[in-house]
């Protein structure tokens, strides 16, 4: 089976999820299973069926949780040395040759990945692009608008 790569952050909000399931959300179900069983006929009750709805989505949540996490690679970046290369996990700055417009982004894990906190997968083509390079290499990036050429002014560990 293949690692997860996963960084400190992304392990904890995952295992912050999984309990909140566990502990709040899957008792609230079974309860609401339990409370529509007592109104009858169950073939016709559709708070019942809603339920077991809720139920199977809840518990394929919690089984896609568990593996994801019996397969994490937990990359702690703040422990390692900052040689001014960029890996997973790093904090990237880059300017846009052309406009002059600069932009950072944190290379993480697929489920923590949201670009509106400048948060990108390490499967992105920017980070793919990123990766392995260092502070002042000029990178070529496919966009849907054409190649776009960065300049990386800055590789942190945070």
């Amino acid at each position: 089976m293949q690692s997860i790569p996963m960084t400190v952050r992304g392990e904890k909000l995952l295992r912050d999820e999984l309990n909140h399931l566990k502990s709040v959300v899957r008792p609230k179900i079974i309860a609401d299973i339990a409370d529509a069983r007592e109104h009858g006929d169950l073939k016709e009750n559709a708070e019942y069926h809603a339920a077991r709805e809720q139920q199977g989505f809840c518990e394929g949540r919690i089984q896609e949780i568990e593996a994801k996490l019996s397969t994490a690679q937990v990359i702690d970046v703040t422990k390692m040395t900052n040689n001014g290369k960029v890996i997973f996990g790093s904090t990237v700055s880059i300017v846009n040759v052309d406009t002059d417009a600069e932009v950072t982004y944190r290379i993480v894990g697929d489920d923590e990945a949201n670009i509106k906190e400048n948060l990108i997968s390490v499967n992105s083509p920017i980070a793919r692009g990123l990766i392995g390079k260092e502070v002042d290499d000029m990178v070529t990036i496919q966009t849907p608008n054409g190649a776009v050429e960065y300049e990386i002014t800055e590789v942190e560990y945070l």
